[in-house]
């Protein structure tokens, strides 16, 4: 029987107010145990809760950036159920009116564009968090209270990969409207999956699989394969999955646990909080906050390549960190600014015409490549200003890849000791001996001795194995002691093995 797999996401997005979502307890969650916890957010008799405005106008944004429709007239909702870090034994959420509905996110996958669709989105207080300890468990209240919003989608994934690259793309577009740090190794981010499988070329959907516990993109793909294979093979046995259940992620074992059997809607016991007006919001706030919204990262992705003539690949790896995809336009900024200081400007609009492409790739590249993530993260970067002149000395031969690598370690040093420092490119390349040697004379000199040293291998290039042509490159870079331009060498080269 073939299978079809069918997965949904509700994803849990923490939000980063300074306060709490029904009280005034700080938000930040690096406090220690049960210090953060008031009358309100621990459930005290005749506690009365007081909605955090930052919070519902920031769900209102993150309802228009993922395409939602906004429910302009909504409410809070109470959701009964009881645990030991849910302290009033129920939950203010939202249930028949969210604040966002209809939306979808567009993700790019191997290459192939594809749409899913989103459900809702409300929001809710947080719980608060069981941390266990052998025998035992110990509750943690700083938690509870914290504004979370959910994000449901429609059951549209079709792969665990899918979900994952749906999930990567939800938190960069929390990250662009700053609503939230969206780590999921800190709980920021988190996610529970539902899953269930049928038999290809039928409409229905069978019992779902809700998997938590998943803390990790990595983990995503890996419960949801993991699923996939498990429920294939009760289908196989005939025995598919006749009701709803909830399992969680087993980091350790990579696997799947029985948890408990899945609450249906009416076992939540829904109803309007009884201690909260309805909202309502006006066109003109709606717009306001519309207004509010930054360049989204699909937005950015498809502006650096059509702008910038950057490839797809590039575009996704600068857009992915919000700071990077900034210093790469401070950068071509500066880069054009000094073809136009040293060509004047009608000769340098027609250079950087030319040339764009050649320009912001030799620029997305250094910074992608040359720059690790590690490196950008432990060490500032320097000034966009200096960067440019380093790249452009680069790019016209003055200097070459492994020389520029020195001048860059000694920028970021110069830096760190004063960040107000833009010493002259020029200047630095001369002190530190990194002039790249063009002349031809000189050259000359030092291949003719390659040549005359290597006799073999010269012999192997004049056979035809072209390969061998390398080894004297680097024997003549080696005598120039890298300061030699490698194209210019190969060139030579070629000239003299054929007089």
């Amino acid at each position: 029987m073939e299978l079809e797999t069918i997965i949904g996401l509700e994803v849990h997005v923490q939000l980063k107010t300074k306060s709490k979502m029904f009280c005034r307890c700080d938000n930040r969650d690096d406090q220690e145990p049960n210090s953060a916890v008031c009358h309100i957010c621990s459930g005290q008799p005749g506690a009365l809760p007081l909605p955090n405005a930052q919070a519902i106008d920031w769900a209102i944004m993150a309802s228009l950036a993922l395409g939602c429709k906004v429910n302009q007239e909504s409410k809070f909702d109470r959701k009964s159920y009881f645990y030991p870090d849910l302290p009033k034994g129920y939950q203010i959420s939202q249930y028949d009116k969210p604040f966002g509905f209809e939306g979808s996110i567009t993700v790019s996958i191997d290459g192939t564009k594809k749409t899913f669709r989103i459900h809702r989105l409300h929001l809710e207080e947080d719980a608060g968090k069981l941390l266990h300890n052998g025998s035992f468990s110990l509750v943690d209240l700083n938690r509870a209270g914290t504004p979370l919003m959910e994000i449901v989608s429609e059951p549209d994934f079709r792969t665990p990969q899918e979900a994952k690259a749906y999930m990567q793309e939800l938190r960069l577009i929390m990250r662009y409207l700053g609503v939230s740090d969206a780590d999921m190794e800190k709980g920021h981010l988190r996610c529970d999956a539902n899953i269930s499988l049928r038999p290809i070329g039928t409409d229905e959907l069978y019992p779902k699989t809700e998997i938590k516990n998943i803390n990790s993109f990595r983990a995503v793909e890996r419960a949801l394969t993991y699923e996939v294979e498990r429920q294939t093979a009760l289908w196989e046995d005939g025995q598919p999955p006749k009701i709803q259940a909830t399992r969680g992620w087993d980091e350790n074992s990579q696997t799947t646990v029985e948890q408990r059997t899945k609450e249906e809607a009416a076992d939540y016991r829904y109803f309007p909080e009884p201690d909260l007006p309805p909202i309502i919001f006006s066109d003109a706030h709606v717009m306001e906050l519309q207004g509010m919204i930054p360049e989204l990262p699909s937005a950015r992705r498809e502006r650096f390549a059509e702008m910038y003539d950057l490839k797809n690949d590039q575009s996704q790896v600068l857009v992915e960190d919000i700071q990077s995809a900034k210093y790469f336009e401070s950068v071509v900024s500066e880069f054009k600014a000094i073809l136009d200081e040293l060509l004047g400007i009608e000769k340098g609009n027609l250079c950087w015409k030319n040339g764009k492409g050649k320009y912001t790739r030799l620029i997305a590249n250094w910074l992608i490549n040359r720059i690790s993530t590690e490196h950008s993260k432990a060490r500032p970067k320097p000034h966009a200003e200096s960067l440019a002149w380093l790249l452009y000395y680069l790019d016209t031969s003055t200097i070459n890849a492994s020389g520029a690598a020195i001048v860059y370690e000694k920028l970021v040093e110069i830096y760190e000791k004063n960040p107000d420092s833009k010493p002259e490119i020029a200047n630095l390349i001369s002190e530190l001996g990194l002039e790249q040697v063009s002349n031809s004379d000189e050259l000359e000199k030092m291949i003719t001795s390659v040549i005359g040293t290597n006799e073999k291998v010269v012999s192997d290039v004049r056979a035809g194995k072209t390969a061998a042509l390398q080894f004297l490159v680097g024997q003549v870079m080696k005598a120039s002691k890298g300061k030699a331009n490698p194209g210019v060498v190969q060139e030579m080269l070629k000239k003299a093995l054929e007089a």
